[in-house]
């Protein structure tokens, strides 16, 4: 039977390295096999795979140990003959041995590692990489991940001379690799800082000595024009009325044309560039062509030779004043170090220009008279590297509280103590050092206990000294803080507004819940739906309230000013409040003058001016407190006071007691207190009616008393005093009607039906408007109320078509609708409704319409 056996193994310790050649060769000697003459073929073959299974194992324990990767590849297709673990830990513990390396790690043959193991078989020639990027698939499904390694491709030459395999080792560097990229980017960076800081060190030291503003551009310009290798540097100024640039100096590089003394027309590049400008952000045009700012005006540019751009802006009192342009002739990626550097130079150029021209209306403003000088409104002193105080106007001496006597020519520290060690001082210390203006605000104490607020604007000055400006803007601080105050209190009227209309949803729901429940007696169903109606009725109230805000803010109040008596207008006020005053226990006093007064005012608004400053005292009144309200009559005024005992108030709540969301401290429960708008109210409706309210306290827990003045128009003896009482039988209903209620609100439509039936009405219900259309066209109703906010028709549109149906030309049509505005009253009558009602629906109201409607 003929077979083949084969061992084959490569081991260090079976090659020999010939110095001379360079190469590998395979080592034969006696200690290789046994002796062909002591043992036949089969001993001396097991002899071999003995030793050779030995010489493999060790070997492969040795490769194992190594740091490196090693394996061995075989043959014209490099298979995997050996391995190390470092090896599969580099490449994945996939099956490799016996393999192929492009079918073993195929991922390596479009990285170009087929052609480089063929080069070293076919040259056998070693080959060296370092930090060679490999991606591999460590593992299926994974995704590549990228390695550093170096590689050492090692030829293995047999006796014959010729390469057999090759001998591949190496170190993964990966970690080595990205430390040294990190610390190359760190190098990089601190170069470009070290570069960056000589560059503004050079520009500082180049305009530090000038006084010219001029001289000052022109340099800066050309160090960044060098700087960015730009083609174009300039300070552009700005002639806000007239819409242009005025370019007064510029660099250009060596056969570029220069703009200086030319003027252009900004909206001609870009309307959105220039806006962008106006608004202080900074403008990065890598080509005018392509980008949509400018594409549309490119040829502004490149008439200009300008291909790509950088433009700052400098915003001063809110107007774009200057700009630094950096311009390119050919396309160009700004980087955002070129960027960082044109600002640093732009900040360190405005500084110094703005620090030259306050040098030079120095020297300007001594020239000028003393009468001009003192003009001024803001405060100046002009003081020398020594501290000693050379020069200060009027409005210097006034707001520093000082005589000029006691300031010029004395040390300014002296002069002024106590601003030792404040911000002011810490500031002149800082500019005097460093040359550098800047700005702070401190408050000041005056020596007889004022207070005021002061802002500073220190300037080198005189090459040594300081300039210093500075003004009063108390007024400005105190208008920063009502913002504020005005804020916060805003917030916690938001915060009580969604109390107060989540309060009465409470009971709402609750006794919406017990009706739900089983047949209850008539009694707990009354009174389930008195709880309903009274909440109903005071989130009404806060709707109304707000919208009254609403229109006082907008101006939309329309007063129709009648005569009126006040004690009747009084007694209408008292009515509305008593409920709550009963409700607290309160004792009311009413003093009215001897004789009645007739004034001019809107009945309504005066009414509710008063039931709210009644309501307000009485919610701000212990229970069982004491209230009054008293009348008087000069010869030209009608006074009107509220005073209670109740909680009072302190002077800063006197002052803020008329602002809009203003609120008194309330008790834990929220028991009192409302949104803070029935004062605000209160006041706007006075003022509105020609009149004027005031308060005052005498402090907390000693009462309030609020009083409304209001012209007299004419004294008048006090008529008989009338009531006129309502009849109870009044509110039966004579004769029923045909009603059609048109509302996609299910509910809403069907709760108004139940209270039309109670009337003893009858009632149609659609949810639809083309179904109500027809539905009125066949049962002809005499009343129709309409929602106004349908879908698909809105209840103007349907009132109008109702209108042209000749079978309803009698119809009379009630809008009832959420919409309360003045605007969509008028809207609605413009649609032929003949009233208006505003949800929830007034049934009182809606009962004296249906009374008065004749039947046909």
């Amino acid at each position: 039977m003929d077979f083949v056996a084969q061992n084959a193994i490569d081991v260090t310790d079976l090659y020999r390295f010939d110095p001379t050649t360079q190469r590998y060769y395979l080592k034969q000697d006696a200690n290789g096999v046994p002796d062909g003459q002591q043992a036949n073929r089969p001993q001396i073959h097991e002899a071999m795979t003995r030793i050779l299974n030995a010489e493999r194992s060790q070997l492969q324990t040795m490769f194992d140990q190594a740091p490196g990767f090693i394996a061995v590849l075989h043959g014209k297709e490099h298979v995997f003959e050996m391995a190390n673990e470092a090896y599969y830990q580099l490449v994945g513990h996939r099956d490799i041995i016996g393999k192929p390396a492009m079918q073993a790690l195929p991922e390596l043959a479009s990285q170009g590692f087929a052609e480089l193991l063929d080069n070293v078989f076919a040259l056998g020639e070693p080959l060296v990489l370092r930090d060679r990027k490999i991606s591999f698939q460590r593992y299926t499904g994974a995704p590549r991940e990228d390695r550093f390694v170096d590689l050492l491709y090692q030829p293995i030459i047999g006796l014959d001379g010729r390469v057999t395999g090759i001998f591949a080792q190496g170190n993964d560097v990966t970690r080595a690799y990205q430390a040294s990229m990190a610390l190359a980017e760190k190098v990089q960076q601190l170069d470009e800082i070290r570069l960056n800081q000589a560059f503004q060190l050079e520009l500082s030291d180049s305009i530090r000595p000038l006084s010219n503003p001029a001289d000052v551009t022109v340099v800066a310009c050309a160090l960044l024009g060098r700087k960015l290798n730009a083609s174009r540097v300039m300070y552009a100024e700005v002639d806000n009325t007239c819409g242009t640039i005025f370019m007064r100096h510029d660099w250009t590089a060596k056969g570029f044309a220069s703009l200086a003394g030319q003027s252009k027309t900004m909206d001609d590049f870009g309307p959105d560039s220039i806006a962008d400008l106006r608004a202080g952000r900074a403008v990065i045009n890598d080509d005018v062509v392509k980008d949509i700012r400018t594409a549309a005006h490119a040829d502004a540019f490149l008439e200009n030779g300008v291909r790509a751009e950088i433009a700052l802006p400098l915003i001063k009192n809110g107007k774009l004043r200057v700009v630094l342009a950096i311009h390119s002739a050919h396309p160009r990626t700004w980087q955002e170090e070129d960027l960082k550097l044109a600002r640093e130079t732009a900040e360190r150029t405005w500084s110094a220009v703005e620090a030259s021209q306050a040098q030079s209306e120095l020297r300007l403003e001594r020239d000028r008279s003393q009468a001009v000088f003192d003009t001024m409104a803001e405060g100046f002193v002009l003081i020398d590297q020594h501290w000693t105080v050379l020069y200060v106007n009027a409005e210097g001496l006034r707001l520093g509280d000082r005589t000029k006597q006691q300031v010029v020519g004395r040390p300014h520290w002296e002069t002024w103590s106590e601003l030792v060690e404040s911000d002011a001082y810490h500031l002149y210390r800082r500019v005097m050092e460093s040359r550098e203006a800047e700005t702070t605000e401190f408050q000041f104490s005056y020596l007889d206990g004022r207070s005021a607020w002061i802002e500073v604007r220190a300037s080198p000055a005189m090459d040594t000294g300081l300039a210093v400006f500075f003004r009063d803007v108390t007024s400005r601080k105190e208008g920063e803080e009502r913002l504020r105050d005005a804020d916060r209190r805003k917030d916690e009227f938001l915060a009580m507004l969604a109390h107060e209309l989540r309060n009465p949803l409470a009971p709402i729901r609750a006794a919406a819940e017990l009706l739900q429940l089983a047949k209850m007696d008539e009694v707990r169903v009354r009174k389930t739906s008195e709880v309903i109606v009274r909440q109903v009725t005071h989130m009404t109230g806060l709707i109304d309230d707000l919208l009254d805000v609403s229109r006082v803010t907008r101006g939309q109040i329309e007063l129709n000013r009648i005569e009126l008596d006040i004690h009747q207008v009084v007694n209408e006020a008292v009515e509305q409040a008593n409920p709550l005053i009963r409700s607290r226990r309160h004792e009311l006093t009413i003093r009215h003058a001897p004789h009645t007064a007739v004034v001019a005012a809107d009945k309504k608004r005066l009414v509710q001016v008063l039931s709210n400053v009644l309501n307000n005292a009485a919610k701000y009144t212990p229970e069982g407190g004491h209230l009054s309200l008293r009348t008087t009559v000069d010869e030209s005024r009608v006074q009107i006071e509220v005073t209670d005992d109740g909680i009072g108030m302190t002077p800063e709540m006197t002052k803020h007691a008329f602002d809009l969301f203003a609120q008194a401290q309330r008790s834990s429960d929220r028991s009192s207190g409302g949104l803070g708008l029935g004062l605000a109210l209160v006041k706007s409706m006075v003022e509105l009616n020609g009149g004027s309210v005031t308060c005052r306290s005498e402090g907390l827990g000693q009462g309030s008393t609020f009083s409304i003045c209001l012209p007299l128009l004419r004294e008048q003896a006090p008529a008989e005093s009338s009531e006129l009482l309502e009849s109870g039988a009044e509110t039966a209903f004579h004769r029923p009607l045909r009603i059609m209620v048109v509302d996609d609100n299910v509910d809403a439509a069907e709760m108004l039906k139940m209270i039309l039936q109670e009337m003893g009405h009858d009632v149609l219900v659609e949810n639809e408007p083309f179904q109500a259309l027809e539905r009125a066209r066949i049962d002809s109703p005499q009343v129709c109320l309409l929602d106004i906010g349908l879908p698909e028709l809105d209840g103007n549109e349907l009132a109008r078509r109702l209108r042209a149906q000749l079978e309803n030309s009698r119809l009379v049509l009630v809008a009832v609708t959420g919409y309360g505005q003045e605007s969509d009253r008028q809207n609605a009558i413009s649609a032929g409704f003949d009233y208006h009602l505003v949800k929830p629906v007034d049934i009182n109201a809606l009962a004296s319409i249906l009374r008065t409607i004749e039947v046909a």
